[in-house]
Parts: structure tokens; C-alpha cells; sequence
């Protein structure tokens, strides 16, 4: 079913002289809108995933899982890599934010095709770094597991009643733990490919459209 921005298309390409004709204006506006919209989803989605998961971190069952597979001396280091992880992504929805708050009062079609192409530029780098601390984040635990002998010890009973050996344990935990961190990165690789990559594509068609009104 076609949206109204293609139908208003489809009546600005007609050429019947019984139809009516709309101008450059009607269909900036149109374009103008959309584009708004889109960076506005774009932000909200961003907000979201950024608040969601850390609910589950408010649950004692989580913030005990996740000590578990990290000692004392890695602890320090995932509180850092966090505390940058966490400093990045809000500059990013504070970019978003800008691009949704410039874009939402411009009146030039050129300025709106420059902000297009710089939030499709800002979202490419969001997906990117943030893919890229998922795994990240993947490996820092993987190695808190392999070199934390605290981990060990806390399996050791259990391993001793299945007569399996905690050294091997704990190096398949280890593997385990990079295949999912790999695993993780592609299933929200995907994730972002459906939620942001749509919008994004969106906003390639509405600057393509710019185009063609600018000729």
C-alpha cells in the first residue's frame, strides 16, 4: 500500500492536466516531515536500548551471575571498559537528539540533504562501536573466567562430584564464552540491520527525492 509521500510523488510526476499539481514546497514539506519522523525513531530506539538492558542489572540474581565470571582483579576492568562504553553511547543519542532537533527546523533543501547524510553517517558509527564493545565485552569476561582462580574454586565441589576436572571446566567456559560473544554480535548485527538499517534506508529515499526536486 503505498504511504502518502508516494502518492504525492505519483501525483507530482503526472502530467494529466485534469489532475491537480502540487509544488516544490508541498513536496519539501512532505519530505521535510518524514525525515523528521525517522530521526525521531531513531532516537527513541537509541534511548531504549540503552535503558532496557540496564533494568536487568537492578535484579540481584543478574549483578550476582556476572560476578561470578569476573574476579577482583577484572572487575576493575570491565567497571572501565562500562564506564566508557556508557560515556560513548549517551554521546551518541545526545547526537541524535541534534540531528532530530536540527533537522525538525530546517527550511532549506540543500541543509536537509547535509543533515541526512550526516545522521546516516552517525548511525553507521553508533552500529559500528557499539557491535564492536558487545564483543569486546565478550572477551573481557572470557578472560576474567580464565585467569580469575577465584572462578575455579567456586566450581570445584561440583566439579569433583562429576568427576570432571574444574581446569578443563574452566577452559571451556572460556571457548564458550568467545563463540557467544561472536554469536551476540551477529544476532544484534541483525537486530540493528532490521531496526536502524530500515530507518536508515528511509532516509536514503527521502534524500534521493531531495535530489530530484533540487534538479
Amino acid at each position: 500500500m503505498m504511504d502518502e509521500l508516494d502518492l504525492l510523488k505519483k501525483d507530482w510526476q503526472n502530467k494529466d492536466d485534469h489532475l491537480p499539481k502540487l509544488s516544490y514546497n508541498e513536496l519539501y514539506n512532505m519530505i521535510w516531515k518524514k525525515s523528521s519522523s525517522i530521526v525521531k525513531w531513531i532516537l527513541i530506539i537509541s534511548v531504549l536500548e540503552f535503558v532496557l538492558p540496564h533494568l536487568l542489572y537492578l535484579l540481584p540474581s543478574t549483578r550476582e551471575g556476572l560476578e561470578i565470571y569476573t574476579g577482583p582483579g577484572f572487575s576493575k576492568y570491565l567497571i572501565g571498559a562500562s564506564i566508557i562504553q556508557y560515556s560513548v553511547v549517551v554521546y551518541f543519542i545526545y547526537q541524535f537528539y541534534k540531528r532530530y532537533q536540527e533537522i525538525s527546523v530546517l527550511d532549506d533543501a540543500k541543509k536537509l540533504m547535509k543533515k541526512i547524510i550526516k545522521t546516516r553517517r552517525t548511525v553507521k558509527n553508533y552500529i559500528i562501536f557499539s557491535l564492536t564493545m558487545i564483543l569486546f565485552m565478550f572477551i573481557l569476561v572470557a578472560a576474567g573466567i580464565y585467569f580469575n582462580d577465584d572462578f575455579l574454586n567456586n566450581f570445584t565441589l561440583a566439579q569433583e562430584a562429576k568427576n570432571l576436572n574444574p581446569e578443563q571446566l574452566k577452559n571451556v567456559l572460556t571457548i564458550t564464552m568467545l563463540i557467544a560473544g561472536v554469536l551476540m554480535v551477529l544476532l544484534m548485527g541483525a537486530i540493528y540491520f532490521f531496526l536502524y538499517g530500515r530507518l536508515v534506508r528511509k532516509l536514503k529515499v527521502n534524500y534521493k527525492e531531495l535530489k530530484k526536486l533540487e534538479i
